[in-house]
């Protein structure tokens, strides 16, 4: 019952668009806005069940850096790709109220919510709305432990960036394992965040997608 529901509505995906999991079967989908474990700490309009969507180029990206990590001995850990412009609303809607700052200590503790907007890490417009933007980690296959990245998903800080002072040298390899293949395999860093990756061919560089994810 609940496979026929789940087909279903894979089926009713926009052309140009896949689901992650369907091509990597063994990465692992921590889908965080369709939750509370991120910075609004509750679930984004639009992520009506918790999966990762993306433009079947960047999949196709994708799944060749995901065989080049595994051979390396680790997996990939999926937290976004596709983000509808209505859950870009809703971040927006969020950093104007002054008055929620119930993920503050964990998420931005060094910065206002203002300054987000400023700062990079909220916009009126995302890439991820174009569809070929990801967000992810690395788990290492013997341990089955997520890699320390020397800061969490989403911490809205200079620590987060490419290059940020204070990381260990494991901190700092980790985050090149998962760089060099990600830019081996078509997409670009953004400098302010360890996690995000652009697919630098992307097919809908203008168009700003809004279905809901389910």
């Amino acid at each position: 019952m609940n496979q026929s529901v789940a087909c279903i509505q894979k089926d009713g995906l926009p052309a140009g668009f896949v689901y992650i999991d369907e091509l990597i079967e063994d990465c692992i989908i921590d889908a965080k806005y369709a939750g509370t474990d991120n910075f609004m700490g509750r679930p984004a309009t639009g992520y009506e069940r918790p999966l990762v969507v993306m433009t079947a180029e960047a999949a196709e990206g994708c799944v060749k850096a995901a065989e080049i990590l595994r051979k390396q001995g680790y997996i990939m850990k999926i937290f976004d790709a596709f983000r509808p412009q209505r859950a870009v609303d809703d971040f927006v809607r969020w950093g104007d109220d002054a008055a929620d700052q119930r993920r503050k200590p964990v998420h931005y503790p060094n910065v206002e919510k203002l300054q987000m907007f400023e700062q990079g890490y909220i916009a009126k417009k995302s890439g991820h709305s174009r569809g070929s933007s990801v967000d992810l980690t690395l788990v290492d296959m013997k341990t089955h432990q997520e890699l320390d990245m020397g800061s969490i998903f989403d911490f809205m800080d200079e620590r987060s960036h490419h290059g940020a002072a204070g990381l260990t040298p494991e901190q700092e390899h980790n985050r090149v394992i998962l760089r060099d293949a990600m830019l081996a395999c078509g997409f670009k860093l953004y400098q302010e965040e360890w996690w995000h990756y652009n697919l630098v061919t992307e097919p809908y560089p203008a168009t700003y997608f809004d279905f809901p994810i389910r």
